[in-house]
């Protein structure tokens, strides 16, 4: 990460704009998640972020431009954006040279002029330099990935703004428009539908379109050798497959199966919520975990089984269009998306899903901590929060019956589709659903410490 400086040290612009009277005042530098505080920026909210990357896989080195159109919320002397560890070249708003300041991860631009509530603004931002693989508090790394052949972007939970500065928050989302450039021979692939793809003068260049919003961390870019296979679900959605050339053989057969599985999730959770879907499967190594990164799941082919695809693309439904509130309420995208691996042995193995609760109930290291309320940032991705989330959702399948909980699969989802949901909000919306009170379910798998002595 850079040390505090101006713009002026930073390569940016800025140094010595004479700033307009203003009357307005900064936006927060984060958003006070429970967990991660200084995440995210206050007083705006992104509409769409346009990303012009250029890489050269070599040197590492990326050059790129991100225009991000926004709504300000307040009205606005200055505000951030998050970003780590690239150099600013230039920062500009609607045209006019912005100042800009750089603490840690906090880019502070001042405009010109000041903002006024309710306004829409653009931002323009050039950076450049070798973007920053981030280790998280559990060890995991995310942000940017060198590979044998190029390089992965991966941002569950703050790893994108290793690559792109922006209001990095699952709370606010956006429509993205992703372009990459890369040496001929290579290709890059992102979130989305396909849109051009051009070679010239020895790059080549394609453009990605993301329609509906996206959280942040749901964004992604591979880049390196790909072989790429282009087929639909029945009901005629776009699915776009990618895969290593070293892993591609071994990962088709199940790779043909996304249309299948689709088509079968729906039949669980309603219509698919995204115009585009697929896949992009990678070597073992390259990453160290599956992710649901938003339209086209990123899978190491060590994690490439059935079950662990049915879960990331559950999470099209469960995380990517519903998205937590905060980080807080991962458990919701997590529970789900376990439970669709529960569905999955239940309806192609025959295994039914009270003997996949009655496993998890069994492990001890599942009952660490009630799955809504992980004690620190390190254990968000921990059994609890996987597990007994799952077990939560197949308590109100035991206690409302299989008809209304077929209705709350894929009603929830559908009430929230494209948005931002609590903890708070699912309850209220199973109690509402299946018309009781449904306490002791909460009090004893969703929040209760400690283990109950017999699974019920």
């Amino acid at each position: 990460m850079l040390a505090g400086c101006t713009s002026g040290a930073d390569g940016g612009s800025g140094g010595g704009l004479d700033i307009g009277g203003v009357q307005g005042t900064p936006g927060a530098a984060g958003l006070r998640d429970p967990f991660f505080p200084k995440l995210g920026n206050g007083g705006y909210d992104v509409s769409h972020y346009a990303l012009d990357l250029r890489y050269d896989p070599k040197a590492g080195r990326l050059d790129a431009t991100a225009m991000i159109t926004a709504r300000a919320t307040q009205d606005l002397s200055a505000f951030n954006l998050d970003l780590a560890g690239l150099t600013v070249d230039s920062a500009s708003v609607d045209d006019s040279p912005a100042a800009v300041n750089r603490a840690g991860n906090e880019l502070t631009l001042r405009p010109r002029d000041d903002i006024d509530k309710g306004e829409v603004f653009r931002t323009k931002v050039t950076y450049s330099g070798v973007p920053e693989t981030i280790t998280d508090a559990d060890g995991s790394r995310e942000g940017w990935l060198r590979t044998a052949d190029g390089a992965l972007a991966l941002g569950q939970p703050a790893g994108s703004m290793a690559w792109f500065p922006g209001n990095h928050h699952p709370s606010d989302k956006a429509a993205y428009d992703i372009t990459l450039t890369v040496p001929a021979g290579t290709q890059g692939v992102a979130n989305g539908v396909r849109t051009s793809e051009r070679t010239a003068n020895g790059r080549t260049t394609t453009v990605w379109h993301v329609a509906e919003p996206m959280a942040s961390y749901l964004a992604t870019v591979g880049i390196g050798r790909y072989e790429t296979k282009l087929s639909a679900t029945p009901a005629g959605l776009p699915v776009l497959t990618a895969a290593d050339p070293t892993v591609a053989a071994k990962s088709a057969p199940l790779l043909k199966r996304i249309p299948e599985l689709i088509a079968w999730q729906e039949e669980n959770f309603g219509p698919y919520p995204f115009s585009a879907a697929g896949a992009v499967v990678e070597r073992t190594g390259d990453a160290g975990y599956a992710l649901e990164t938003q339209t086209r799941p990123v899978l190491p082919l060590d994690a490439f089984t059935p079950e662990i695809l049915a879960h990331e693309l559950a999470h099209q439904w469960f995380g990517n269009s519903v998205t937590p509130e905060t980080w807080q309420d991962i458990w919701l995208s997590e529970g789900f998306a376990v439970y669709a691996e529960w569905l999955y042995a239940e309806d192609f193995e025959d295994v039914p899903a009270r003997e996949s609760f009655e496993a998890a109930f069994a492990v001890d290291s599942n009952w660490a901590f009630p799955p809504a309320e992980p004690p620190a940032a390190e254990n968000l991705f921990d059994p609890p929060v996987y597990q007994r989330g799952a077990m939560v959702v197949h308590k109100i399948r035991e206690r409302v019956g299989d008809e209304t909980f077929h209705e709350i699969l894929a009603g929830w989802p559908a009430t929230h589709r494209h948005g931002n949901a609590s903890t708070a909000d699912f309850t209220a919306y199973v109690e509402d659903v299946a018309g009781e009170d449904l306490d002791d379910v909460w009090d004893v798998w969703l929040y209760g410490d400690g283990k109950p002595a017999q699974p019920d």
